[in-house]
């Protein structure tokens, strides 16, 4: 088969003749169609730091997907040859204390498709039954492509109660692009987005959010003023991993608001924790997504809402035939657009 290979610890990718996976008696191989372009692939193509202390070549990257089964392991019972799929990205162990209580999000034994083991940049992938995701009839290959990012989405989001609330994105990247149109869907009263970026603001907009705001000329102060908002925000969700974010956002919360952190800092985060203990904010930190309440979820309120199927069309701005997909990684990197799908029916 043709896939996207590192075959060895230096920049680049090559897109390359591998051997096709086997089907294991649990597992259940996927005919990729659709697979989307992650930041952790693109620190696995440029070989940086994080790269060369997690990844162990040669392998191949790439965790977001949608396919069809081509072949079921004799052990596997609830998915069907021919079923549309995507695929859960952890793979867990099921005995450490987490996965016993059902807590799988928290395995101390995971891995990561694409990272410790060959991933979904293949006409080919196998994972096991218990990480398939079989879709509804009918949904759009490339939406099915970028089900991982629109769950950590989804988990972030859903960390906290929105109805009626005032909620304070940071960081328009397609993550926090899916969690304002979530915010939105859900039911909440504001809904302001900060970026540095004038085309992602102006997505977030498009996707249902009252604002976007530059913080590299606006205070987020001033966005309140704007909504005649008199009291802070109630919910914030930090996605941006710069070290400014959080110290700003949490200045501009109400007392007892609550912040849902995906973004991974970059570096150390001066905060003011005084602040945090006198107005009683709630700091959540937020991995992947949740096994598999967050699946059901983000798939029936797609199901439910043809608003939110069109908001997370939005987000999607850039589409390239798998064999271009140097041109894909370049968009992705550029980071001034949504996500980049990579289309492999082709090949």
């Amino acid at each position: 088969m043709l896939a996207l290979f590192k075959p060895s610890g230096a920049p680049g990718l090559e897109l390359a003749e591998r051997p096709e996976p086997n089907t294991g008696e649990a597992d259940v191989k996927i005919r990729v169609l659709r697979t989307g372009i992650c930041g952790t692939d693109l620190h696995i193509e440029a070989w940086d730091a994080w790269a060369a202390g997690t990844i162990t070549p040669p392998i191949i990257p790439g965790h977001e997907f949608y396919g069809e089964v081509v072949e079921i392991g004799a052990r596997v019972r609830d998915v069907q040859v021919g079923a549309m799929v995507s695929g859960e990205g952890h793979i867990v162990c099921g005995t450490c204390r987490n996965c016993r209580a059902g807590r799988r999000q928290m395995c101390i034994r995971t891995l990561s498709v694409g990272v410790n083991r060959d991933g979904a940049f293949a006409e080919y992938v196998v994972i096991p039954e218990s990480n398939v995701w079989v879709h509804h009839n009918g949904i759009d290959p490339d939406l099915g492509a970028i089900f991982d990012p629109f769950g950590n989405a989804v988990h972030t989001a859903l960390s906290f109660p929105l109805v009626g609330e005032d909620v304070l994105i940071t960081g328009a990247g397609p993550i926090g692009l899916m969690a304002a149109a979530v915010a939105r869907h859900v039911g909440a009263r504001f809904v302001v987005v900060t970026d540095v970026s004038e085309p992602r603001l102006e997505l977030a907009r498009r996707m249902g959010a009252d604002l976007g705001v530059n913080v590299s000329r606006t205070r987020i102060a001033e966005a309140q003023a704007i909504l005649g908002m008199r009291e802070g925000f109630d919910v914030g969700f930090e996605m941006s991993g710069h070290p400014g974010a959080l110290p700003e956002m949490v200045t501009n919360l109400n007392h007892g608001g609550r912040v849902a952190m995906l973004g991974l800092p970059s570096q150390s985060i001066d905060l003011d924790w005084a602040r945090v203990v006198t107005h009683m904010i709630t700091i959540k930190g937020i991995y992947g997504r949740e096994m598999y309440e967050t699946w059901v979820a983000m798939s029936t309120m797609l199901q439910s809402s043809e608003r939110l199927r069109a908001a997370l069309s939005l987000v999607i701005t850039d589409r390239f035939p798998a064999t271009r997909w140097e041109e894909g990684f370049a968009a992705a990197r550029a980071g001034s657009g949504g996500k980049v799908v990579l289309d492999w029916s082709g090949i």
